[in-house]
């Protein structure tokens, strides 16, 4: 077995465990409840799960999708979030094992495993209950530009450069949310985005800098609006009946890391031309 084949096996055992508790996070927090305490276990009966019942992937199977006491359905969702994270965090190392080496290679691939599992994690909460935590934003925030700049030092440039400019980045992309929001408000009256898209929007620009988060939004805005159009005609959404955007931008965000540097300005090329140039002014 080669070195690549090695490291993702053990990518994908790790993401399935970090996607385990991604499902556990996207459940407990939204009920104030405590990440560590109590242990895994069944919300309708309470009874605490076996460590093989627990075992990310394996223990859903185990159990064919139901609690062994009370037999309420266990949702596919957590077996797919498992299943989601590990292929993803799989995707991280391929894409960056071959490209970059040493530490900065080490470092590009812990990085890429926590936006990855963070985006997922803020997806999920935002899909359940349109919620985007302004302390995990924030975190996020502050996380992206100290990478950004542990990246460069790896490098051996000089990290000044890329923080000012995915800082400016950031800042834009709040702002340009805030003033979108605003206007559409003005608009049709009723709220036109969630308070916390901004502040997502931010720390994809802290991440991904000036052309990353150009990119990003957007394919987020094209992929909503897509989604919003087939699902208003197909009867799904009524009129004016808000859905998440923030699973968007999370997904957009996580493809944008993943795609090579070349490919991003193709794509951003194809798809605004205009922004191209725009993000180009803004740096990496």
């Amino acid at each position: 077995m080669s070195v690549l084949a090695m490291e993702s096996v053990v990518a994908a055992v790790l993401g399935a465990c970090v996607g385990s508790f991604l499902g556990l996070a996207a459940w407990r927090l939204p009920r104030g409840e405590s990440l560590t305490w109590p242990a895994s276990h069944c919300p309708a009966c309470g009874r605490t799960l076996a460590w093989r019942e627990n075992l990310p992937l394996l223990g859903w199977l185990w159990l064919r999708g139901r609690c062994r006491t009370c037999s309420v359905p266990i949702p596919l969702r957590d077996w797919l979030t498992e299943g989601l994270t590990a292929g993803l965090w799989v995707a991280v190392v391929l894409l960056t094992t071959p490209a970059t080496s040493g530490f900065a290679g080490v470092l590009r691939l812990l990085a890429g495993w926590l936006l990855i599992s963070g985006l997922l994690l803020l997806l999920l909460l935002d899909l359940d209950g349109f919620w985007l935590p302004e302390p995990l934003c924030r975190w996020g925030l502050i996380v992206g530009l100290t990478t950004t700049a542990l990246l460069a030092v790896a490098t051996g440039t000089s990290p000044v450069t890329p923080l000012v400019h995915h800082s400016l980045a950031a800042a834009l992309a709040l702002l340009g949310f805030d003033l979108v929001g605003m206007l559409g408000t003005w608009c049709l009256g009723v709220p036109a985005l969630g308070g916390g898209d901004g502040k997502l929007a931010a720390v994809l620009g802290a991440w991904l800098g000036g052309k990353g988060v150009m990119l990003a939004l957007a394919l987020a805005v094209f992929s909503g609006g897509l989604f919003g159009l087939l699902a208003r005609l197909g009867g799904c959404l009524k009129p004016r009946q808000p859905f998440p955007f923030g699973p968007f931008l999370a997904t957009a965000g996580g493809l944008v890391w993943l795609t090579p540097e070349p490919l991003q300005r193709q794509l951003l090329a194809l798809l605004l031309p205009w922004l191209n140039t725009v993000g180009l002014a803004l740096g990496n």
